[in-house]
């Protein structure tokens, strides 16, 4: 229930080369969640998926190309994420650095463009009367970008994505250890290896002619889907898709990596002498089914049980009970290939990462042994129910309904995937909890890491013991 829409087909004239995807209607009780929507195709491969929403006079224009770190090779890292910069630099028809005053003039928000290791999306919000501005600026940065990328423009980039790893990894408390941990549960070659950033060596190694060979490949229109939701007229928002998008060139769909599965065997222990953060931290991760996969609802309800909230286990029995830790997080991390089920704590003064583990692995026993209680599954699934609500709220933004709908696209190749993924919260039992803990949250079958600050040198190494 991480990305959540309801869907009902438009019964709309479609042209000759759409493709209308059909519906499923909504369960019962639900009904008042359904996004109208239509899906079809150009003839240059771009997916079009259009859903009107008039309550407010905003449209939502959001584009996600199906390219993340996963789709890297490696010892060239990165890519995915530098042209999530290098795509507000300029085009052939757009100067230099304007592409967001431009938006922001226009009087946009919800501007922004986000990776990870499955996809980069793009999205912004217009007043309704700006929606052709809108559909003009992204297609001629997925058709014209490499136009104006030059060697300047690369090696600037390259200095602000390397900048912002420094911020966000490793000056960053804690993140070169979690950098660690992650390496760790996906070892080399696998394109989940390492931080979607990338690696400064990676980063520095880049060319031109990678950069754009990489751009050709990913970023042409057959392997993007644009979906635009809000107040817009049907017909004009057809003709103005056809007149930036469908003459757009475009090669044939690029084949997805194909890897095998990682198996964890032996639980794997890393102890880091941390240099930022100032207080140890205990961090516990397992792997887990991927996005949308039999177990991977399960897991939300396990981590929402244990580590959201003052009424969660983990918070009871570390912060307040025991009063050995200061804050403690749970989380499933639902991802293509394979999921990250996590366990973080962060110590108070004088308490020992050993003793949080120890702690936290009296609490995974118990839900070994007994599963959890009916009130915490229900409070689970009233606290996805409530985010879910909230995200549908809004047409553009972060989880807003283009997100949503492109997600479901994404992930199943249809958008009104609501029933299904409501049907996995429906389907977990206490029993299903119990029995998902003792088969996948294993101790030998994970990754430990203690991030201990260090009382050495500060030029002493970091060390990892296994």
């Amino acid at each position: 229930m991480k990305a959540l829409i309801a869907a009902t087909v438009l019964a709309l004239g479609l042209p000759a080369f759409a493709q209308q995807q059909e519906a499923k209607p909504l369960a019962p009780g639900r009904e008042a969640l359904a996004i109208p929507y239509e899906k079809y195709t150009l003839p240059n491969g771009l997916e079009v998926i259009l859903a009107r929403d008039p309550k407010l006079p905003v449209v939502a224009v959001n584009v996600w190309y199906h390219v993340g770190a996963y789709n890297e090779q490696p010892g060239r890292t990165g890519f995915a994420h530098l042209f999530e910069h290098m795509m507000f630099q300029g085009s052939k028809h757009v100067p230099d650095d304007v592409h967001i005053a431009m938006l922001e003039q226009l009087g946009a928000n919800d501007l922004n463009g986000t990776t990870n290791f499955d996809r980069t999306n793009y999205f912004e919000t217009v007043p309704s009367n700006q929606l052709a501005t809108a559909l003009w600026l992204e297609s001629d940065r997925m058709g014209f970008l490499l136009d104006a990328l030059d060697e300047k423009k690369l090696r600037t980039q390259q200095e602000v994505v390397k900048n912002e790893r420094r911020q966000g990894t490793e000056t960053r408390p804690y993140g070169l250890a979690q950098e660690k941990l992650w390496k760790a549960l996906f070892p080399a070659p696998h394109p989940y290896h390492g931080k979607v950033i990338g690696s400064m060596e990676d980063l520095d190694a880049a060319t031109v002619g990678e950069v754009k060979d990489f751009f050709r490949k990913w970023y042409a229109p057959a392997n993007a889907t644009l979906a635009v939701v809000g107040d817009f007229d049907e017909q004009q928002a057809r003709a103005l898709i056809e007149k930036y998008f469908g003459t757009l060139p475009s090669g044939p769909k690029p084949e997805k990596p194909q890897v095998a599965p990682v198996k964890v065997t032996r639980e794997t222990v890393i102890r880091h002498d941390e240099k930022v953060g100032t207080l140890p931290m205990v961090t516990m991760a397992w792997l887990t089914p991927s996005y949308l996969t039999e177990g991977d609802a399960t897991a939300d309800v396990l981590a929402n049980a244990l580590g959201t909230g003052k009424s969660s286990r983990l918070y009871k029995r570390l912060v307040q009970d025991k009063e050995l830790a200061q804050s403690v997080s749970a989380s499933q991390q639902s991802l293509g290939a394979q999921s990250v089920f996590t366990i973080e704590a962060v110590a108070r003064p004088g308490v020992s990462s050993d003793a949080l583990a120890k702690e936290i692995d009296a609490v995974l026993d118990e839900v070994r042994r007994d599963g959890i209680q009916p009130q915490e599954l229900n409070r689970a699934r009233s606290r996805f129910e409530t985010q879910m609500l909230a995200g549908l709220q809004s047409v553009g933004g972060f989880g807003g309904k283009a997100d949503t709908l492109q997600s479901y696209n994404h992930y199943e190749g249809d958008p009104g995937y609501l029933n299904e993924d409501l049907a996995r919260y429906d389907a977990v039992t206490p029993d299903k909890v119990r029995d998902f803990a003792r088969e996948y949250l294993k101790p030998d079958a994970r990754v430990v890491l203690h991030a201990v600050p260090s009382q050495k040198s500060p030029i002493s190494a970091a060390k990892e013991t296994r």
